[in-house]
């Protein structure tokens, strides 16, 4: 292993800012957690606060806002699952398939842009687009004989803007690692194919989604684990008290009852049950990819 190491010492010297990062901001603060079990007390710090037990678990399981909050969660990042992972891997196909390279490279670069403007500028862009009174879609509608909507502040049309707005601003970037993975691919498996008569369907079919399954794989694990995490800048931006029945989720409810309320072993308690539930739903899939025959993630 030291052997290996110092072949590739400069690699390693690379990974010491990612390690660095991981070690401050993720692992350091994991000792936090134990506010969760603590009556948590500015004045007292982490360890002089006293302890409550799972007295904050059970205040928890007893609201029922909880289970609201809770069924949003999931049901909005089930539906980000099924929607918009599979819209990268088509769009790093299609991408793939364009002959010509310029338009292939401006195609590309204007679908992963809107992944570097915030959610802030994009909220007042969807706000500004939605409005019922200036928006440009209600002019259209007004002028096709219908009534304007007020889009953002329906219950029944949060999802889907929520939905969408995150593949217009995610897909992108997520294409460029499905590329990165088809460039990787042989090209003589694609020659072959053709000798043998296949046309651009079948060598997508059985040649570039065959070789990209791995990083598939991989991605749709990190999704599940990350399941219940549905962006706290995005929801934020969007929600308002008109849809606040279905747009309120654990980000938000934390972020309410923690910074704003200022109940910071409550907002640790919630924080700490919905990266549980990620956890355990990273590891059913990852024993369910290794079933199957992937490498999975570990």
């Amino acid at each position: 292993m030291w052997k290996y190491i110092k072949r590739n010492k400069y690699l390693y010297l690379l990974l010491i800012p990612c390690i660095v990062y991981l070690i401050i901001f993720n692992y350091i603060p994991m000792y936090g957690l134990i506010i969760s079990f603590k009556d948590f007390k500015f004045s007292k710090g982490i360890l002089g606060s006293p302890w409550t037990g799972l007295e904050n678990f059970k205040y928890l399981f007893g609201l029922k806002d909880f289970y609201r909050v809770f069924a949003n969660s999931i049901i909005l990042s089930v539906l980000k699952l099924l929607i918009s992972f599979p819209i990268p891997i088509l769009l790093s196909i299609l991408l793939n398939e364009i002959p010509f390279l310029k338009f292939k490279k401006a195609t590309q670069t204007m679908i992963y842009l809107p992944y570097f403007i915030s959610w802030v500028v994009i909220g007042g862009i969807l706000v500004n687009l939605l409005s019922p009174s200036w928006g440009i879609v209600n002019d259209v509608i007004k002028k096709l004989g219908g009534e304007a909507v007020f889009f953002l502040g329906s219950d029944k049309y949060f999802r889907g803007i929520a939905i969408i707005s995150h593949i217009w601003k995610q897909a992108g970037w997520d294409t460029i690692i499905y590329l990165a993975a088809i460039t990787g691919i042989n090209p003589d498996l694609y020659e072959a194919a053709k000798i043998d008569g296949a046309g651009r369907l079948k060598r997508i079919w059985y040649i570039t989604l065959p070789c990209i399954k791995p990083t598939i794989v991989i991605l749709l694990l990190l999704a599940i684990g990350n399941i219940m995490n549905n962006g706290f800048e995005q929801i934020y931006v969007l929600q308002n008290s008109s849809n606040i029945a279905v747009s309120e989720v654990f980000e938000t409810y934390t972020y309410k009852m923690g910074v704003v309320n200022g109940r910071y072993s409550f907002a640790s308690t919630v924080s700490m049950f919905s990266s549980v539930i990620g956890f355990v739903l990273l590891m059913i899939a990852n024993k369910i990819a290794k079933w199957m025959g992937e490498d999975g993630i570990f």
